[in-house]
């Protein structure tokens, strides 16, 4: 059974490794130049002497000449969803055509012939999210250094989350495939579900799973460190910590020819809404939590679905 699942699988296994393969031939050599550069430019005594006056410039330019590739990794987000949507095709397939009822007429039952088939795709799955994550997170860690790992580009393969997305697609790909019946448009729905799944977590939900902390300090006083925080909002604000508008907060100064220019005296204080960088690991155990749980909950239904009800 083993065997067999494995050689319905190989082709798509196949893929993924090659997509794997793909990414790692982009990022190892921008890697390697980069942490080369990081260790020459000895960039790592700016982290304990931020007052360096040579720092900000030698720490600008790296970020100017590296960060940039941050967009494409951006990118790198639709990979999980591939690679899910990808992994649960071969399952979808046999249902769809019907071969399944062969294997269950070899005295395989139901029961072990739907857990070999999830079993291998789980596993498979596993193993790309383990691959995608520890490339990402090796290329960056000279940037995480610097900006922290809790910016999107960094927070997304970092740690544990990419097995929860990696899992979460397939669940979807397999749900609506069981009940659908019809495996290309099953892996259509379930990519631009993921999608749309991943913006809605990205943009506004993972910024309130956890309750951020607040600063406010005078302009002249140093703040807290926000160097590798996720800064959720910074500005000019009073003491109390409201932020100031700049339409409620600018004064006329002569501009020459007898014209005024509008602008904004410097405030007293500033303030800020953040996470700390410490909360870097409780919040990728519940993003974790989140996208794990609903993968699980989705496999487990399609495989009573297919249990109960495909004859």
């Amino acid at each position: 059974m083993t065997w067999a699942a494995w050689r319905l699988q190989r082709t798509e296994t196949l893929v993924t490794a090659a997509i794997v393969a793909a990414v790692a031939a982009v990022l190892v050599p921008v890697g390697l130049h980069m942490a080369s550069v990081y260790n020459g430019d000895h960039i790592s005594r700016c982290l304990n002497a931020p007052k360096d006056s040579n720092c900000g410039a030698v720490v600008g330019d790296f970020l100017q000449r590296f960060d940039g590739l941050n967009a494409l990794i951006g990118w790198f987000n639709l990979l999980p969803g591939v690679i899910g949507v990808l992994l649960a095709a071969p399952l979808l397939l046999e249902l769809e055509n019907g071969t399944f009822r062969f294997a269950w007429t070899q005295s395989v039952t139901r029961r072990r012939w739907i857990a070999g088939k999830l079993a291998t795709v789980v596993a498979v799955a596993l193993v790309a999210a383990l691959a995608l994550s520890q490339l990402v997170t090796w290329y960056r860690r000279p940037l995480a250094h610097l900006d922290g790992r809790l910016e999107t580009a960094s927070f997304d393969f970092a740690g544990t989350v990419d097995f929860g997305y990696v899992l979460f697609a397939v669940g979807l790909a397999l749900v609506l495939g069981v009940l659908m019946r019809r495996t290309i448009p099953a892996l259509f729905v379930g990519f631009v579900s993921y999608i749309v799944a991943r913006l809605f977590v990205d943009s506004w939900l993972r910024q309130r799973l956890l309750t951020p902390l607040s600063a406010t300090w005078k302009s002249s006083a140093l703040g807290p460190n926000l160097k590798t925080a996720w800064v959720l909002n910074e500005g000019p604000s009073d003491r109390f910590g409201h932020f100031l508008h700049p339409a409620f907060h600018s004064i006329a100064v002569p501009c020459g020819k007898g014209q005024g220019c509008i602008v904004a005296p410097p405030s007293v204080y500033q303030h800020a809404v953040y996470l700390p960088a410490s909360k870097f690991w409780a919040l990728q155990g519940l993003e974790t939590a989140l996208f794990g749980g609903i993968a699980l909950a989705l496999i487990l239904f399609a495989a009573w679905w297919i249990h109960e009800r495909v004859a």
